[in-house]
């Protein structure tokens, strides 16, 4: 049966404005859940993406069986580099001159949990993003008007886009953190 109301399994205040624009009903609970915080470089950004979400929705899922829960990560990964977020102005530094001057992914893994433990719907989006070759200057001036520490990347799309980014391939909304085109056809179709 398609979601009447469900439960995001977050805080982030970009999935709960994208949420508010599509008309779902819903409720935010951060999960809590043990994500893969620092993933081997082996590991495939899709799968880190996925799992992740996949906890989230779990860990809310537990707690509230009888809802639809919805669990969603994003991962910006680079030759073979994750960028988490950063743990303090310095790190948030280091990640935009490593992003400069080159393209990376935005990589976002949404679970889609129903209730009662039926089979969960997973999906990712990818998103390819060019950086501008980027001086010290230009990396401290982005990064004191923005707030770094809750994004992926050390960065914001929907922030200063021009000052940073060259061109992005794919979705949007997928580097903000929630693949809505993704996420509308997924609602519409589940059962």
């Amino acid at each position: 049966m398609k979601p009447k109301s469900l439960v995001l399994a977050s805080a982030s205040p970009r999935r709960v404005e994208y949420l508010r624009e599509i008309g779902v009903p819903f409720r935010t609970e951060v999960s809590g859940a043990d994500e893969i915080d620092e993933p081997d470089s082996g590991l495939k950004p899709d799968w880190v993406a996925l799992e992740n979400a996949r906890r989230k929705a779990n860990a809310v899922s537990e707690k509230h069986p009888e809802q639809w829960i919805l669990g969603a990560d994003t991962v910006v990964w680079r030759d073979g580099t994750f960028y988490a977020k950063p743990v303090d102005f310095e790190d948030a530094k280091r990640m935009l001159r490593e992003l400069s001057d080159g393209w990376h992914f935005v990589i976002t893994g949404v679970c889609l949990q129903p209730p009662n433990g039926a089979t969960p719907r997973l999906f990712h989006d990818e998103t390819r993003v060019l950086f501008k070759s980027l001086s010290e200057s230009q990396i401290e001036s982005y990064l004191n008007r923005i707030h770094p520490f809750d994004k992926a990347g050390a960065y914001a799309i929907q922030e200063g886009r021009e000052e940073i980014i060259v061109e992005i391939k794919g979705s949007f909304s997928n580097v903000v953190g929630l693949p809505i085109e993704k996420l509308t056809q997924e609602l519409e179709t589940a059962i």
